[in-house]
C-alpha cells in the first residue's frame, strides 16, 4: 500500500498538468466514508486547486470513463454533480487530449488544458485507480 497522497488522475505534458490527488479518507455527516482530494491544474498561464470529495461511485465511474476514453470516445466524469467536473476529448491522432475542468459550485471557473496522452498512459491510469481503491477502500454508498 502507498504511504502519503496518491494521484488518482495524472494528465500532463507540454508544460501543462491536471491532477486529482487523493490525500486520505474521512466520514461525512451521513455516516458514509469519502476520499478527500484536491484537483490541481497547472499551466504557464493558469494555476489553481480545489478541494474535493470522491465517493465510491465516482471511482467506479472513473473506471468506466477510462474504458470509454481508451476506446477513443470523449468522456465526461462527475458531470452534473456538486464536485468539479472533468471532460476529456482526444485529438484526431489520439496523442493529445483537451481536458476541461468545470467547477460550478465553488469557484465558478472552467479551464481547458491540453496534455499528452500516449497509449502507455492508460496502464498507469488503471494502476493508479486500483492503488487508490486498495489503499482507501470504500463501501458502496
Amino acid at each position: 500500500m502507498a504511504e502519503g497522497p496518491i494521484d488518482l488522475i495524472r494528465l500532463e505534458g507540454e508544460g501543462n498538468s491536471v491532477i486529482l490527488r487523493i490525500t486520505g479518507k474521512e466520514s461525512i455527516q451521513t455516516g458514509s466514508e469519502v476520499l478527500v482530494g484536491e484537483v490541481l491544474v497547472d499551466t504557464a498561464f493558469v494555476r489553481g486547486s480545489q478541494r474535493t470529495w470522491v465517493f465510491a461511485e465516482d471511482l467506479w465511474e472513473w473506471r468506466d470513463a477510462l474504458d470509454g476514453l481508451d476506446a477513443g470516445h470523449e468522456i465526461a466524469w462527475r458531470e452534473y454533480t456538486r464536485a468539479p467536473e472533468m471532460f476529456i476529448e482526444r485529438d484526431q491522432d489520439q496523442e493529445r487530449a483537451n481536458v476541461t475542468i468545470k467547477d460550478h459550485s465553488m469557484s465558478m471557473t472552467t479551464v481547458t488544458v491540453t496534455v499528452s496522452m500516449a497509449d502507455s498512459w492508460f496502464d498507469d491510469a488503471y494502476e493508479r485507480l486500483d492503488l487508490v481503491m486498495k489503499t482507501w477502500p470504500l463501501g458502496k454508498n
